[in-house]
């Protein structure tokens, strides 16, 4: 079997939180792959850990990729701040017999170094097109635990668990490796936090995170991170608005300052988005196309969180008309294919650690260990709908026994899609369109 076949097999998909089928990026040729572990988002931990404990089956499975794509250079994306990983990923690299191919580059601690176009700039000097993917310039990107799940699939080994950082204002902040399907709050009990009354989560990192309505879910595979943080916290209050109420505040207030475009690191690196003008249009009855550069924001949130002087919501009103445009099916059409960062991008790159005391975030900047927990639940349920595209459709029935890694649902036919498997031993006892739910073999 071939390794897109076994990628495709083993419901490897994008773990750096948008969950992309990982199959579907690899049918086209590319000039470079790219391993993003910068993550750039305040507070979580996964990726420099998992690079630090697994250096060889990341590097194995970022070249085999590589290899596979026809790629002439393998670039691993880090900050330079961690420097104990890059010194081990440099010596592997070369242990390994593959300087000539793959390299570690070292990314400045900025935000956002993760969001894909700014890593691709930051390693290879090119610029996506607005509204297109790396792919446009020659590049493919995954993420560093992809990388690894690549590495696994290799060996018939298929997606299961899933590493996530728990953080925020609590007393123990933990990275763990979690089977997919297990209760989110069975995470916080590991952190020492029993009783959530006081707390709101946000769901991912605190920037691009969501506060989650209720924390009765589960883990998918494409999870990544929980942050808690007190009800009263600047973070969840600015997070909780929605967006009509972002829209009214947005449309009395504004000063046009132009700060949340001249901040915006896709209009750094040429593009055509200006939050300002949106802002603006949001007190005046315009025509929706004529705001179709909504369609080019990223919602990074740097608008919002970092640049506004005013503390308004320009990222919501992005959205906003996002939603209106998606809603007359318009999609925005670019009128060039070339682009050059503008000259001021250099002195406009957000800190890390302004940004992450601007959120107020400071106290909370701590280690997350690593560590090993041994999960014990009584059921778990494994969504059908982890991925982007359509949803695994279920190939066991109710009362059936499963086996950890055993196939519970498939790719429909001709669909973009994620192959489903089962996280831990135990009896299915229900199977609808949205999840399986697992009674675990203890409790059978």
């Amino acid at each position: 079997m071939d390794l897109l076949n076994l990628i495709k097999d083993a419901g490897v998909i994008g773990a750096g939180g948008a969950g992309f089928p990982t199959h579907a990026k690899l049918t086209s040729k590319a000039e470079y792959i790219l391993l993003n572990g910068a993550e750039c988002e305040p507070l979580l931990r996964v990726d420099q850990q998992l690079m630090a404990q697994f250096p060889d089956e990341i590097i194995r499975g970022l070249e085999a990729v590589g290899r596979y794509i026809e790629a002439r250079k393998a670039i691993i994306g880090i900050k330079g701040k961690h420097k104990d990983v890059i010194a081990l990923l440099r010596e592997r690299i070369a242990s390994l017999g593959l300087t000539d191919y793959m390299e570690v580059m070292e990314l400045r601690d900025m935000y956002p170094a993760g969001d894909e176009q700014v890593l691709v700039h930051e390693l290879t000097k090119r610029v996506v097109p607005e509204a297109a993917i790396p792919l446009k310039v020659g590049c493919v990107v995954i993420n560093s635990e992809t990388a690894l799940n690549i590495f696994h699939a290799m060996t018939g080994k298929p997606v299961t668990e899933t590493y996530i950082t728990v953080a925020g204002d609590i007393p123990r902040r933990l990275t763990l490796k979690v089977p997919v399907g297990i209760a989110i709050r069975d995470l916080f009990k590991q952190c020492g936090v029993e009783n959530l009354d006081e707390y709101a989560v946000i769901d991912g990192g605190p920037m691009m995170g969501s506060v989650m309505a209720s924390v009765n879910g589960q883990v998918t595979k494409k999870s990544k991170g929980y942050v808690l943080l007190k009800k009263e916290h600047f973070l969840i209050r600015k997070k909780s608005v929605r967006i009509e109420q972002a829209r009214v505040i947005s449309k009395t207030a504004c000063e046009q300052c132009r700060m949340c475009t001249d901040l915006c690191p896709r209009y750094l690196l040429g593009h055509n988005i200006q939050p300002h003008k949106l802002m603006r249009a949001i007190n005046y009855n315009l025509d929706i196309k004529d705001q179709q550069i909504a369609q080019l924001c990223c919602e990074c949130n740097a608008c919002e969180l970092f640049s506004c002087p005013a503390n308004l919501h320009p990222k919501s009103v992005n959205i906003y008309f996002k939603k209106k445009l998606a809603e007359q099916g318009i999609r925005y059409q670019p009128i060039q294919m070339e682009f050059e960062p503008r000259t001021a991008r250099e002195y406009r790159l957000i800190p890390s650690k302004r940004l992450i005391a601007k959120i107020g975030l400071t106290a909370f900047d701590k280690p997350a260990p690593l560590t090993q927990v041994d999960f014990r639940p009584e059921t778990i349920e494994i969504s059908l709908r982890q991925h982007i595209g359509a949803p695994a459709i279920p190939v066991i029935a109710v009362g059936e026994q499963v086996k950890a890694g055993q196939l519970i649902a498939k790719v429909p036919d001709n669909s973009l899609g994620a192959a489903v498997h089962a996280s831990l031993d135990g009896m299915v006892i229900e199977s609808t369109g949205n999840s399986i739910v697992i009674k675990v073999g203890s409790y059978v």
